[in-house]
């Protein structure tokens, strides 16, 4: 592992040299921090860059205005403050300590020790600050040998970190798909075993937000089929059993067969026993959007189709997808096809029903869904010949 933060892109953004110099980084009083740092020094990309400051959040903002840029007072009872520069965000915050936390949310004090800061950081990888001009390394709890290691440790005792905020049982397996080689031997993995019952006291969205973002990492199965196994997830998602898990792992390999990006929403699905009612119950419980909650639904209910187009016409593209990838219609090996193939529209209306000589009412409605369904069956010909089909059957409807 490096002894100081390597060199990359990101560092280069326009204007971030500027930010650092207005908050004072050269005088020591501004360092990055947390995922910057940890994938800088893994080589990976960085998206999002966060930066621990000494000065407090009302000086904060009146130092990125100064300097021109937009200051966003994203949270600023917490210390968070951020700077947007030409459109992308950098967030920046006070160093801190935890005055009390119940589990959920923590009431903070500003400071300004730095190993103060780093000490209420979840995890030791989590707890590393670089110099912005040097890239010098500052590590207070053995970070550097943990993400060397692919080790995730919790910073000073882990039960006592888990109650203090119980999502990080969820981030701690997160980061383990992620970073880490699971050790279920670990204090850290014990911890979080004994402590799962605590999740049912946060909020269902945070669950899910944790819970997905999980799921969407590229092959998280050996982590969680652990969770199934030791019951982190049972007291959540009671209903994802060993089954579930299998279907997940076949989920997994599909995807990566047929080059399709994961997509945790449809990983959810392959956990889930195949009922739809169960599928809106849970969409209700971690409180997921209608959209999600329909997608959900169709990805583990059978459809009777005669082909994946047909299927596709039905459910639409994104849940035909879905439904190939998790072998439950035809074969996975079409799903890329069927992700780009254009769903026709059905060239008809009532209207034309009606002008082909159908007297409007009841019949109308019946005729031209049964009209829908032979056109479909017939391989969505064009409107000439769904035309002839509609004449031909008002033809019989009117003998």
């Amino acid at each position: 592992m490096p002894d100081v933060l390597p060199d990359a892109d990101w560092r280069g953004r326009k204007d971030l040299d500027r930010l650092c110099e207005v908050l004072g980084a050269q005088e020591g009083e501004a360092r990055f921090v947390g995922g910057a740092v940890r994938d800088g020094l893994l080589g990976l990309p960085v998206k999002d860059v966060d930066i621990a400051t000494l000065h407090r959040p009302e000086n904060v903002v009146e130092r990125i205005k100064a300097a021109g840029f937009k200051a966003v007072p994203t949270g600023i009872a917490h210390g968070t403050v951020t700077a947007v520069l030409n459109g992308w965000p950098v967030e920046i915050t006070t160093l801190r300590r935890d005055v009390s936390t119940d589990g959920r949310r923590a009431t903070v004090a500003f400071g300004t020790d730095w190993v103060e800061d780093a000490a209420r950081r979840d995890f030791t990888m989590n707890a590393l600050f670089a110099d912005p001009q040097t890239g010098t390394l500052f590590d207070y709890f053995d970070g550097r040998a943990d993400l060397a290691a692919r080790r995730v440790r919790f910073i000073g005792d882990p039960l006592a970190r888990i109650a203090e905020d119980h999502l990080r049982i969820l981030r701690y397996f997160r980061f383990t798909a992620r970073f880490g080689a699971l050790d279920r031997s670990s204090p850290d993995y014990a911890a979080c075993v004994q402590s799962a019952t605590s999740l049912m006291a946060l909020s269902r969205e945070r669950i899910a937000d944790e819970l997905l973002r999980l799921l969407g990492l590229p092959d998280p199965c050996e982590v969680i089929a652990a969770m199934v196994e030791d019951d982190v997830l049972k007291p959540v998602l009671p209903e994802v059993n060993d089954l579930g898990v299998a279907v997940l792992a076949t989920l997994i390999r599909a995807e990566h067969q047929q080059g399709i990006a994961p997509d945790a929403l449809r990983r959810l699905a392959a956990l889930l026993p195949l009922d739809s009612g169960l599928a809106e119950q849970i969409g209700a419980r971690l409180r997921l959007s209608n959209k999600a909650r329909q997608r959900l639904r169709k990805a583990i209910t059978l459809v009777d189709a005669t082909s994946p187009e047909a299927l596709t016409y039905r459910i639409g593209p994104e849940s035909a997808v879905d439904q190939l990838l998790l072998g439950r219609a035809f074969s996975p090996m079409l799903a890329p096809k069927i992700a780009t193939w254009p769903v026709p529209k059905f060239p008809l209306s009532g209207g034309d029903l009606i002008a082909m000589g159908l007297v409007a009412g009841p019949e109308v409605a019946k005729t031209l869904q049964a009209l829908e369904q032979s056109w479909v069956e017939a391989g969505f010909p064009p409107e000439g010949q769904a035309r002839a089909m509609a004449a031909q059957m008002i033809k019989g409807w009117l003998k």
